[in-house]
């Protein structure tokens, strides 16, 4: 039988990530809109490509992928990524950013850990899809970050930077992923953390947030379908 189911985590307060000035607009063809220092941002700073139009959306499968669970799932992962994993929180969901390819290991991954026959609320955004971007300043941050995120506003839990190369090394990897600078060693400060371990474990919370809303009579989950890949 299972035992007790832990109680629920604490989620830590959000933080502004720190965003230059972008550069005068210059040109016909110029961003002048209210996302254009954000758009910056996310495309000269951190490399990010970005969807033209607004709402301001992050194209995902390029520069990193991104695992989507509850937010009560994703605050016990938390220890479990580097100290600069970016990390969206969105009202009751969180955003973990992983490496390029997360999201297509991810079903083999749940299979070999033996996750493949439980229902989860977990979703994994990889090619071909997009995420609206949190906002690195502005509106959403003119009261608390937390008060933003409930009603429903991005806002960055632990937001990328300063610099993209070490963006890129704290996202989660499989050891030896292409393109990835992946540590085997899993939770070494300094390095990025083992995709099966943050998998094992968001699965495992994710499994615990449903037993606890079952005792508490509330819906399970949000989806009909176990996992959604975009």
């Amino acid at each position: 039988m299972a035992g007790p189911v832990p109680a629920t985590p604490s989620i830590p307060l959000p933080r502004q990530p720190v965003v230059p000035d972008a550069p005068a607009a210059d040109g016909p063809g110029a961003d002048v809109g209210p996302d254009a220092g954000a758009r910056h941002w996310y495309e000269s700073e951190l490399g990010w490509p970005t969807v033209p139009g607004r709402p301001l959306r992050l194209v995902t499968g390029v520069r990193f992928d991104v695992l989507e669970v509850p937010a009560e799932a994703g605050a016990q992962a938390l220890r479990h990524l580097a100290p600069g994993s970016p990390v969206i929180l969105r009202g009751d969901r969180m955003e973990l950013l992983v490496a390029p390819g997360g999201a297509e290991e991810l079903p083999g991954l749940l299979e070999w850990l033996e996750w493949g026959p439980v229902s989860l609320d977990l979703r994994a955004l990889g090619p071909g899809g997009t995420l609206e971007a949190p906002a690195p300043a502005g509106p959403a941050w003119a009261a608390s970050g937390r008060a933003a995120s409930a009603q429903g506003a991005a806002v960055w839990l632990r937001p990328p930077g300063p610099g993209r190369e070490d963006v890129e090394a704290s996202l989660p990897a499989m050891p030896g992923m292409p393109g990835t600078t992946a540590a085997p060693a899993v939770g070494r400060e300094g390095s990025a953390p083992d995709l099966v371990r943050l998998v094992d474990t968001v699965a495992a919370h994710c499994h615990r947030v449903r037993l606890r809303r079952g005792c508490a009579g509330r819906p399970a989950d949000r989806r009909d379908q176990p996992l959604a890949f975009s």
